[in-house]
């Protein structure tokens, strides 16, 4: 018998905001796909794009124009049921890589389905930060807002993170192992992500 946690029915989704060029290491995505891989024991599959790979134009609009590689990422986005950014933290903030993809995210207030929901309705997102100094709170504090400003729904404890150090030098990605709380918390967010993804999936919101 199939169960929740077996039956592959629902997509993610990962965008990861390191400023590092592949094939770069890098923690922000090492973390994401640690999500990804949690979200493999409730029936998700997905993918991880690094933003910074892509020519992503500034701007709110959905297609800044020839060469903007934004319209692409935003069809894997509409795709998915699931939502995961992973971002680093950069002078207590979310890098400017993951602030470029929420901004143009924006332009998701304007489209509509045919009862007046936003397409991003139904959708779920989720939050994985690192960073080597104070931050990670603060940092999913504004990307959860931005989130949910454009239509995504927020499952509880639906951040996992890592923080060394304050001013060291020791990046996620240079550990031994993954902590122990990391692990667990990574769990927690994926089992929350994906049990309200399968929630909204088999009903979604009314029309207003």
């Amino acid at each position: 018998m199939t169960t929740e946690t077996t039956t592959p029915d629902l997509t993610a989704l990962v965008l990861v905001g390191t400023l590092t060029p592949s094939p770069a290491p890098s923690s922000s995505e090492l973390l994401g796909r640690q999500v990804l891989a949690a979200l493999g024991a409730h029936g998700v599959t997905g993918e991880v794009v690094r933003v910074v790979d892509h020519d992503v134009r500034p701007g709110v609009q959905k297609d800044m124009g020839e060469g903007d590689a934004w319209p692409a990422i935003r069809e894997k986005m509409l795709a998915a049921d699931i939502l995961v950014i992973a971002t680093p933290i950069w002078m207590g903030q979310p890098s400017s890589v993951t602030k470029r993809a929420l901004e143009r995210l924006d332009a998701e207030l304007s489209e509509e389905d045919d009862e007046g929901r936003l397409l991003t309705y139904g959708k779920v997102a989720a939050v994985a930060v690192v960073g080597n100094e104070d931050g990670a709170h603060h940092v999913s504090a504004e990307v959860f807002q931005a989130l949910n400003d454009v239509g995504f729904t927020i499952p509880a404890a639906a951040i996992t993170y890592w923080v060394g150090e304050a001013m060291g030098s020791t990046d996620y990605q240079d550990l031994d192992e993954t902590p122990e709380k990391v692990t667990t918390t990574t769990r927690t967010l994926a089992a929350n992500t994906a049990h309200l993804a399968r929630l909204l999936k088999q009903q979604g919101y009314p029309p207003a």
